[in-house]
């Protein structure tokens, strides 16, 4: 799976990912600033799953109907430390395999997922 990690995802997390040898890329050093549209069609062009804390997604995926069937992964987390989020998302992570076409709530005793517009 490659992700396309966002610009409020902890280092920590970035660092996990990489440490399991996924294609990884963090928009903090990749694209620093870049809005969210320019992100989501990022993620979209390069078959990315997206990685956020940004509830912003949800509403350009389903209410603007932009592209993002590659999958979006929202993190709503009580953020203990970024050590904890990174363990925590790594896990989670790592428990499936069927992110892409969904955009997946993780909270922190549960996973929603919804199928994305194609």
């Amino acid at each position: 799976m490659q992700f396309l990690v966002g610009q409020n995802v902890p280092l920590d997390v970035v660092e996990g990912l990489c440490g399991e040898a996924r294609d990884v890329i963090w928009a903090q050093t990749a694209d620093p600033g870049a809005g969210d549209e320019t992100l989501l069609k990022t993620a979209q062009e390069e078959a990315r799953i997206l990685l956020t804390f940004d509830t912003d997604f949800g509403a350009l995926a389903f209410d603007r109907g932009l592209p993002a069937s590659s999958g979006i992964i929202l993190f709503r987390l009580t953020p203990v430390s970024p050590a904890a989020v990174a363990g925590t998302v790594l896990k989670t992570i790592r428990s499936r395999e069927d992110w892409q076409g969904h955009f997946s709530v993780m909270g922190d005793t549960q996973i929603r997922m919804r199928s994305l517009p194609r």
